[in-house]
């Protein structure tokens, strides 16, 4: 163990010497471009490209054109990069992380990579956590890159499909996480290449990449849209028996948040629905519905995991950052569930058209990168996962920020008093103080103490998350006392005020331990930037979550028999501290576990959508004529169908290809049983497919030009493969919650489920082709077709958005439409569930 230690330690510190020569190869080029006029210096970058075009890679011109950026941003911004930052932008530009502590400049580090990298011309995504950082350091930084010559985007989720294209076609693009995937996505659901917003995707530069690449990585990006509202009521009844239930009623496992009914609770639910058996088969729905309506009551808490909005809809509270993940929705019928508790309207289900995780949409780039002050804890996931190293980059000057070793309480009571009364003190004496929570009602709990005990003082949660940057500025000013959610204003420094630096520095509380170290190390990071004085102290107690997770029961049990008073039995140790760290590490363990599983499950989707989305871009691309693909599908559903009948007797057989013949490939009285009698199985394919291909061209006949066969196809192919591949993902949902079960019968669920979503997805290839050539060979083409074929596929791809709505013709009547005929809109719905139900 020793040697291994020996081993990692000795290559960080052989890296960093590596490091330091380069930089010192940078500055050495310092005074030459001091030298440089600002015409002379700007037109260092046409320079580099055209170097670039001649064959000098991005490693040969690093150390001019870093050079080049420093002396830009002296003259632009004000700011010299120091050479600790240029060690951290050579660690980006080779697609590694280089973590370097809060108020160490990241921003000014992230210049110099993404400035060579645009040299390129193939596009660079600096990806931030909200749009509020993507516009900041855009406009910022955007100065230096334009003055430059480099062109600046930012993509924002309010741009239109225009701007954004417009976005993604500058060198450089600033934009979101989830806006990246999403554009993703729905690139792969339009229907005409010009209507696609991304270019390939090249370089990534992750600002805050812990927070992206693991933090969100449990929740895969899904667009979705909706399905049947007839089980809304259910919803509600599951939701009334739910609250009727008494404590003995169900079972909750603390450690891992799971609940389930007690015999009590199962006799109860026989009851309240008049059943004879809950778990009889027929009733599987019924349970799931149970199942959501005791997660929403009993686990899933107000103000903590989601909090209701003024216009009555419930949004996520995410655990790391403390923000509302607005269009964010939990899936599986959990977020329905919780409407019905909280009594607000119980939006329709929804149905996945299109999935992604984070760590399959970031493994497409060419080159991968970020920028954190705490990524070591989690060196292990960034390598196994995205094979980046994290590389520990040394502070600009020695920290001298104090960390005091926690404090344990009995109970949270005595635990707040204390943090109430420390804070009180330190704002009496001028000290700033951050009091770091871990969920928005905790921050408007101590809110309220200090409003008692007369201390002004600032709260910053997911209720007011708009003003956090400018709140956060301003909490390191004499006398400040802002409350915040661990992760609110991340990226934004606080600087402090005049006469602070006397008084100690800022004082940063943390008020329960996050189950992640990373967290608690962020918000000690937000005291003590650039060799500034600063504290940070943790105030714990037996009765929080973690410490719940982990055993304080023997802790509590030592305390008792000791018989102290609240004020007395306070634990002071660093002991403790290690034993919370300890405690951290396996929760950690178990939350890389998830994120695991999440990316194992989604590696068997990821081979099949990138098949579909290549396919597909190949068809919205192609400009010629799609006949030897159409020609192929056809020849291998005759072939799939032949061969599928041979199990029965020759009589039987020869029916059922006659009836496939008629129903989906030839007009009906143009074959007949005595046409195929006697031949061999190779005789009847190549029969029909003959006879196939007569029909198909007398079908194409009938378009008006070459340009309308081309778009008739692409329209029908789209069509098809839209549909089925929703179809598909939806199928893969519904596999993957039933899979699980199959670990009883000592099997590998997730080998199971990769060996059943091959065959699903072989099924559903030749579900295309069936129905590509059933509706190539039967569609009634007239030459009016084109435009109405092009509005149907159309209206296909994008009713799978949620929030997107089709618009009825205007010379349609609504009252002459019948509630079980087709919306008229295109929606494929029934009228009664579209624009029946909306009048």
């Amino acid at each position: 163990m020793a040697n291994i230690l020996k081993t990692i330690i000795e290559n960080d510190k052989g890296e960093l010497r590596k490091l330091e020569k380069m930089a010192k190869k940078v500055i050495a080029y310092e005074n030459e471009m001091a030298a440089l006029s600002d015409e002379a210096l700007k037109a260092k970058t046409e320079e580099f490209k055209e170097r670039h075009r001649n064959g000098e890679s991005l490693d040969d011109l690093l150390y001019e054109a870093f050079a080049v950026v420093r002396e830009g941003a002296k003259r632009v911004l004000g700011l010299f990069p120091y050479p600790v930052q240029i060690m951290g932008g050579i660690v980006l530009h080779h697609g590694d992380v280089p973590e370097m502590r809060t108020g160490e400049g990241k921003t000014l580090t992230a210049t110099m990579p993404v400035y060579l990298n645009a040299i390129s011309g193939k596009g660079v995504h600096v990806v931030t956590v909200n749009e509020y950082l993507s516009e900041r350091d855009a406009t910022e930084m955007g100065e230096l890159y334009s003055w430059l010559g480099l062109s600046v985007g930012i993509n924002l989720a309010a741009k239109s499909p225009t701007e954004k294209k417009e976005a993604y076609a500058c060198d450089i693009t600033y934009s979101t996480n989830s806006e990246i995937g999403f554009d993703y996505l729905r690139d792969n659901m339009v229907v005409r290449a010009e209507n696609m917003v991304q270019r390939p995707l090249n370089y990534a530069l992750v600002d805050e990449v812990d927070s992206i690449l693991i933090d969100e990585a449990r929740t895969p990006l899904i667009v979705s849209g909706p399905v049947s509202s007839e089980t809304n009521q259910l919803y509600h009844m599951a939701d009334h028996y739910v609250k009727s239930l008494t404590k003995d009623d169900y079972i909750i496992d603390v450690q891992s948040k799971t609940i389930g009914l007690s015999d009590s609770g199962i006799d109860k639910a026989e009851s309240y629905f008049k059943l004879d058996n809950l778990y009889d088969i027929e009733n599987v729905a019924l349970t799931h519905f149970i199942d959501n309506a005791l997660r929403a009551n009993y686990i899933m808490l107000l103000d903590i995991d989601y909090v209701v909005s003024e216009d009555q809809e419930i949004l996520i509270v995410d655990q790391f950052t403390g923000r509302t993940m607005e269009g964010r929705r939990y899936s599986d019928g959990l977020h329905q569930a919780i409407e019905a508790k909280e009594g607000v309207p119980v939006q329709d289900e929804t149905k996945t058209s299109a999935s992604i995780t984070y760590q399959n949409l970031f493994r497409m780039y060419k080159k991968l990168s970020g920028m954190t002050g705490t990524g070591k804890t989690e060196e292990e996931e960034f390598r196994e996962i995205y094979n980046i190293r994290v590389i520990p980059i040394p502070t600009n000057r020695p920290v001298a920020r104090i960390d005091h070793p926690d404090l344990l309480y009995p109970s949270i009571e005595s635990k707040f008093k204390a943090v109430v009364q420390d804070v009180k003190e330190r704002y009496q004496k001028g000290q700033p103080v951050l009091v770091g929570t871990v969920a928005v009602e905790t921050s408007d709990y101590i809110s309220k103490m200090l409003v008692k005990a007369g201390v002004p003082h600032e709260v910053l949660n997911a209720k007011n998350h708009y003003k956090e940057a400018q709140i956060v500025m301003n909490a390191g000013q004499r006398g400040a006392v802002t409350i915040a959610t661990n992760m609110a204003g991340r990226g934004t420094d606080i600087k402090l005020g005049e006469g602070v630096r006397e008084l100690g520095g800022l004082c940063v509380i943390g008020t329960e331990r996050h189950e992640s170290r990373r967290i608690d190390n962020q918000l000690r990071g937000r005291s003590g930037r650039q060799g500034d004085p600063g504290e940070s102290q943790f105030y714990l107690s037996l009765e929080d979550d973690l410490m719940k997770r982990f055993g304080s029961e023997r802790i509590k049990a030592v305390l008792d028999r000791m018989n102290l008073s609240e004020e007395e039995s306070v634990i002071k140790s660093k002991m403790l501290t290690r034993q919370v760290e300890g405690a951290q590490k396996r929760v950690e363990g178990n939350n890389y576990d998830t994120r695991k599983q999440v990316l194992q499950y989604d590696d068997v989707m990821r081979e099949q959508r990138e098949i579909i989305y290549a396919e597909r871009y190949d068809v919205i691309t192609a400009d010629r004529d799609l006949a030897p693909e159409i020609h192929g599908m056809i020849k291998r559903t005759i072939n799939r169908t032949v061969d599928m009948n041979n199990h029965v007797d020759k009589a039987e057989k020869l029916e059922a290809i006659l009836n496939f013949a008629k129903m989906n490939l030839l007009p009906e009285d143009s074959i007949s049983e005595e046409d195929l009698k006697g031949l061999s199985d190779k005789q009847i394919k190549e029969e029909l497919f003959e006879r196939a291909l007569e029909v198909y061209d007398s079908q194409i006949a009938k378009l008006r030009d070459e340009d309308a066969v081309k778009e008739f196809q692409k329209v029908l192919i789209l069509r098809v493969v839209d549909a089925k591949w929703t179809d598909h993902i939806d199928a893969l949902d519904q596999l993957r919650s039933s899979v699980g079960l199959r670990g009883y019968a000592q099997n590998n669920p997730i080998v199971e489920y990769q060996s059943e979503g091959f065959r699903m997805f072989n099924d559903m290839i030749g579900s295309i082709e069936f129905d590509v050539t059933r509706l190539m060979m039967k569609a009634q083409i007239h030459e009016q077709e084109r435009p109405r074929a092009e509005h149907q596929i159309s209206t296909t791809a994008t009713r799978n958005i949620a929030a997107q709505h089709t618009m009825l013709p205007e010379d349609v009547k609504i009252e002459s439409i019948r509630r079980n005929e087709l919306c008229p809109c295109g929606s494929g719905k029934k009228f009664k569930n579209c624009h029946g139900r909306r009048n």
